[in-house]
């Protein structure tokens, strides 16, 4: 679990946003293609990464990480400046109310 701690942590620490996700999950795809409208503007491509974790190995042990930070285990998992702000429908839901525009911006 250390290593799996180590990974997380560091993704989230390292960007502004950063997703866990599954590659078939239509919630990661509705929070992507959310996000894919602010790249470029309110959002640098060096501040975003995505990490597809159905492609590794410890997708398992990531998820039961997550479970522990965020209260779940389902994806996507959600991060904005180091903070958990929920999953797909929460981030469709903040980019309609404004509330993902402020926070990117902060």
């Amino acid at each position: 679990m250390g290593d799996v701690k180590s990974l997380v942590d560091s993704k989230i620490a390292g960007k502004k946003v950063m997703i866990f996700s599954k590659q078939s999950c239509p919630y990661c795809t509705k929070a992507k293609n959310t996000f894919s409208k602010y790249l470029g503007n309110a959002l640098s491509e060096a501040d975003y990464e995505v990490l597809e974790i159905d492609e590794l190995s410890n997708c398992s042990a990531i998820q039961d990480y997550l479970q522990k930070l965020t209260g779940a285990r389902s994806v996507p998992r959600v991060f904005i400046n180091q903070k958990f702000v929920g999953g797909g429908d929460d981030v469709v839901a903040k980019d309609k109310s404004g509330e993902l525009k402020t926070l990117l911006a902060a």
